[in-house]
């Protein structure tokens, strides 16, 4: 993985491309495994020494990722992990990545640093757009302190009108 400091990006938007969901491990909190077990059962997670993961489907992707006319769409919408609202992004308190100066960005009476992962195809490099600066960011930032769990700009603009009801356990069970 390869990171960029966010001063370096016009933007970032996501085009449910589902890479994130196709190459890379989902670490879980406790209590975030706690829903994922209590809703879906034991068997789409899976553990290591000393962390929590939702398990792969045999081909790779994760099990919570569906197609939708060509678009990747996440089935935990409703109870994503933090992990997967905030990638491509890394909300720090040190600068872990260098570049101390392009990542540092003060909000909520603390300086953070934010690096995004290169990987993303939803980033667009430039000089950072005022939208980008002042919403993405700070939802971003909102997300990682935990005061913001509904996503608005930090997810794919893809709606469904009754997502709760299509991807609730029930509805994921008798239909699929």
């Amino acid at each position: 993985m390869q990171f960029v400091p966010w001063q370096r990006l016009a933007n970032w938007k996501c085009i449910a491309c589902g890479d994130c969901c196709r190459f890379y491990s989902v670490v879980l909190s406790f209590p975030e495994w706690l829903r994922i077990v209590e809703n879906y059962g034991i068997e789409k997670t899976t553990s290591s020494i000393n962390r929590l993961y939702i398990r792969r489907k045999e081909n790779g992707l994760c099990p919570f990722l569906y197609n939708f006319a060509g678009l990747s769409v996440c089935g935990l919408q409703h109870m994503k992990p933090k992990a997967c609202q905030l990638w491509p992004f890394k909300i720090l308190p040190k600068p872990q990545y260098g570049h101390a100066n392009e990542a540092a960005y003060d909000a909520f009476s603390n300086r953070f640093f934010i690096y995004a992962d290169i990987a993303c195809r939803g980033l667009r490099f430039g000089r950072p757009t005022w939208e980008f600066t002042n919403h993405v960011l700070k939802e971003f930032i909102e997300i990682a302190l935990g005061s913001r769990s509904v996503q608005l700009k930090t997810t794919s603009a893809l709606v469904f009108a009754d997502s709760r009801r299509i991807f609730s356990p029930s509805y994921v069970v008798r239909r699929f």
